[in-house]
């Protein structure tokens, strides 16, 4: 008979494993926020152009989507572990690429591995976390990227104007955590069984299960408009907030891309409990507002209407996120889940690294004020047709 010791036990170990397949998404994701603030650094040590710093953004991307789509069935194969244990290797070896980089080569060469590694790690976590906990388990896959990219930003501007070796010591501090996270994960349990095809997998793949791609394509407008917003933020943010602000400082920009994400992920959590058609309403109506108000605060070149924009539309862009995955995920066949996940990753990073990259382009020729009207247009009109789209089908996402 087992004994209330043994019960305690049984319910402890999910827990202690969803709360570090968590903490490991997090860091993923803190350590792509880390190189934002640094950006204006390299930039002025380095001498490049604003093309080249939002192509070590987007070369993150790239390399993350040809991961998702090369290694987002992977995990079915092998099992989780052993995926996520190759991610957490080839992270540490980019982490040592930032902290010897002293040129704009090996940066793009680091950000590229970083890429890589969360591409093939990302799939592999959001999967083991919904295997580990149904309930709870796309919750944490939606808030944990977003608190793991606030929190990089943040505390990486903080070290920047705070701290000595600005451009090497938030990376020297990923990288222990990262080590830690290899060893810890000797402490988790496997969720799936390997099986023959691992091969056979790695061809890129961005398949959409037949029952699922009538949802999908009503859902995923909000989750492009949403991680357009994201992307924005990351890349150009930084520079953005300089200069409305007219301060000089790294923290200023990391506060804007801190608050976008943990509003975001203050969003998510509110809405945990709502139907999926009432978040994606949510998401198309304050994601649109908030970048009005972003493009007032730009106009009047006033920083406090700005964050504020930032403030209404960081709700926003998680429940897009959020709302589009659990609209999405609650579809996927039993073992379609972590290669369905693969795709709605592949959609959001590619929606935050194309239209970043083309708005750093066109800086070249109409400066930051016009990109950044022309950016928020853009994110605006795809969130109100997003909120069109939901509207329209009254009944069929609930």
């Amino acid at each position: 008979m087992a004994t209330a010791a043994d019960t305690t036990a049984e319910n402890a170990a999910p827990t202690h494993q969803l709360l570090f397949y968590t903490l490991v998404v997090v860091a993923f994701l803190a350590a792509s926020g880390v190189p934002t603030p640094l950006y204006p650094l390299y930039q002025a040590s380095w001498h490049f152009s604003t093309p080249m710093l939002t192509l070590a953004f987007a070369i993150y991307m790239f390399a993350l989507l040809l991961a998702l789509l090369m290694t987002g069935r992977l995990s079915e194969y092998l099992g989780r572990r052993p995926v996520i244990l190759l991610g957490l290797a080839i992270e540490v070896v980019a982490m040592l690429g930032f902290l010897v980089a002293q040129d704009l080569g090996v940066l793009l060469l680091a950000r590229a591995l970083q890429g890589l590694a969360t591409g093939i790690a990302t799939s592999a976590l959001g999967a083991a976390l919904i295997d580990t906990d149904h309930r709870r388990g796309p919750i944490l896959a939606s808030v944990a990227p977003l608190v793991g990219m606030g929190l990089g930003a943040l505390c990486s501007g903080f070290l920047v104007d705070l701290a000595p070796y600005p451009m090497r010591l938030g990376f020297l501090l990923m990288t222990g955590i990262f080590v830690w996270q290899l060893i810890g994960l000797r402490g988790t349990q496997e969720s799936v069984s390997p099986r023959p095809g691992a091969l056979a997998s790695l061809k890129p793949t961005a398949r959409i299960p037949v029952s699922v791609r009538p949802t999908f394509l009503r859902v995923i407008p909000a989750c492009i408009a949403s991680w357009s917003l994201g992307g924005f933020s990351l890349s150009l943010g930084p520079v953005l907030a300089r200069q409305v602000s007219g301060i000089d400082n790294a923290m200023i920009g990391g506060l804007l891309v801190c608050l976008l994400a943990v509003m975001g992920a203050l969003g998510v959590w509110c809405l945990q409990r709502q139907n999926t058609r009432w978040i994606l309403m949510l998401s198309g109506i304050l994601l649109p507002l908030g970048m009005a108000i972003v493009l007032w605060g730009v106009a009047r070149h006033d920083i406090l209407i700005l964050l504020a924009g930032i403030t209404v539309a960081g709700p926003g862009f998680g429940a897009g996120f959020m709302g589009a995955m659990r609209a999405i995920m609650s579809l996927a066949p039993q073992g379609e889940r972590s290669s369905l996940m693969a795709v709605l990753y592949v959609a959001s990073y590619l929606s935050a690294s194309l239209p970043a990259l083309m708005a750093g382009i066109a800086m070249q020729r109409f400066g930051l004020a016009s990109t950044v009207y022309g950016y928020g247009t853009y994110v605006i009109v795809l969130s109100l047709s997003a909120l069109v789209g939901v509207l329209s089908q009254r009944q069929a996402t609930k």
